[in-house]
């Protein structure tokens, strides 16, 4: 089966604003000691979410009216911090399909891109006017185009900008290495299969 091709995506969106929000914060470093990534959504932002509810308020990814988003809005440098991969991981097993934020840490960009998971960054202003119309409206639909970079909202149109590698990679359905690997088994077989000095028997 072929990876998908990530053109599009349309969902509601939830906000966690902050700035260099960083890796520890997204997947807590306890959570790390799982054996697959199936369960890490249930420890997305779990400190953070903790610590705001024991000071009487709500979390945005507990609020529910925000239940069920799909695209998590944030702020600048977001994934700093220590290189793991968990943390991307973790906002895709919690159900979030894409991120939209003013800039990304490096190794935290390339990771999300090899799950397929878009990245898409967007000027401060443009993420509040998106932030404030969901925070009116909790059910409004908004849809990140990849291939115009731009996203829609309501009767609005802002722009974005993605990593040229990152998003021919999601729109080709070329995300993930190891997939395409296992796809080109059959090839890589018949090439091994052709090759003499594998089949001299020696």
């Amino acid at each position: 089966m072929a990876l998908q091709k990530i053109t599009t995506i349309a969902g509601r969106a939830v906000y966690v604003p902050g700035n260099d929000i960083d890796t520890d914060r997204i997947i807590p470093a306890r959570f790390l000691k799982c054996v697959t990534f199936d369960d890490l959504g249930e420890g997305l932002f779990a400190d953070d979410r903790t610590a705001v509810k024991s000071n009487g308020g709500t979390h945005p990814l507990d609020d529910t009216a925000f239940i069920g988003a799909e695209i998590l809005l944030s702020g600048a440098n977001f994934g700093c911090g220590s290189s793991r991969e968990h943390a991307p991981q973790a906002i895709k097993k919690f159900g979030l399909r894409a991120v939209v934020a003013e800039g990304y840490a490096e190794i935290f960009l390339g990771n999300a891109t090899n799950i397929g998971l878009p990245c898409l960054t967007a000027e401060r202003l443009d993420i509040q006017k998106i932030a404030t119309a969901v925070a009116i409206d909790p059910a409004m639909v908004i849809t990140l185009d990849l291939m115009g970079l731009n996203i829609r909202f309501g009767n609005e149109t802002v722009p974005v900008t993605m990593r040229e590698s990152a998003r021919d990679a999601l729109v080709h359905g070329r995300w993930d290495p190891i997939g395409e690997l296992l796809e080109g088994s059959s090839a890589v077989a018949a090439t091994a299969a052709s090759l003499p000095y594998l089949n001299s028997g020696n």
